[in-house]
């Protein structure tokens, strides 16, 4: 006699990701030091910087430098993916503590969080980053990078933003689109402008105004996270 089918078992919930071994967290920490003396170069001397200059200011050997580097320019790439990866830790911790907020709102405040220093270390980069930026104009290999680390931003943001919404996968690529457009045009604009320091327009201000027009008819982002997901 058939019997009832059994009630399949909820699947395990996915387990974090491991922890970056020791060898990967030197390795990191390696590539960061050589990338904030490659910044502090490039901002001081622009494009006459050289891969042994690079080398030298942050006290490792030629060969050291290209283990981790195919070029001088690539050096300059993980100074910059900091503040991308602090925006996406923050959005996601922002949204796990949402309660009632949109994901809109969400989304503005870890914006701005990124492009606030919370230390004088987070505010040396973004200076270093300011100084790149100027340099960049003149300088089509490091735009380049520049605009690989916007591209791997935004594709690291569509993930997020798919958990926080549920639009369909066009509404959560404009969005994430948007998001990052918006931060890249802020610093961009706040870097170009030549007002003495502390007079500026302010990043963090810039960027939520950008993020506002550009996500203006994305709906989906003015849906309260917690609310909807109840009604579901």
């Amino acid at each position: 006699m058939p019997t009832a089918p059994r009630p399949t078992a909820p699947a395990p919930a996915p387990l974090p990701p491991a922890a970056p071994s020791l060898t990967e967290r030197r390795k990191a920490e390696t590539q960061l030091e050589i990338a904030r003396a490659a910044a502090a170069l490039f901002a001081e001397r622009g494009s006459a910087v050289t891969a042994d200059d690079i080398a030298r200011s942050a006290g490792v050997a030629l060969r050291t430098f290209y283990r981790y580097f195919r070029a001088k320019e690539d050096a300059v790439a993980p100074l910059l993916a900091v503040g991308v990866r602090q925006w996406l830790a923050d959005l996601r911790r922002l949204a796990a503590e949402a309660d009632g907020r949109c994901v809109r709102d969400v989304l503005e405040q870890a914006a701005r969080q990124a492009l606030t220093p919370s230390d004088e270390r987070a505010a040396e980069a973004l200076r270093w980053t300011r100084g790149l930026l100027r340099v960049m104009r003149d300088d089509p290999a490091l735009r380049s990078v520049w605009h690989r680390v916007h591209h791997d931003s935004e594709e690291a943001l569509i993930p997020v933003l798919a958990g926080l919404t549920d639009g369909g996968p066009a509404e959560v690529r404009l969005a994430a689109a948007a998001a990052n457009t918006a931060m890249r045009v802020a610093v961009e604009t706040w870097a170009a402008d030549e007002t003495p320091e502390g007079q500026a327009d302010d990043p963090a201000e810039l960027v939520v105004r950008g993020m506002r027009a550009l996500t203006a008819g994305l709906s989906g982002l003015d849906r309260c996270r917690t609310c909807h997901r109840r009604r579901a």
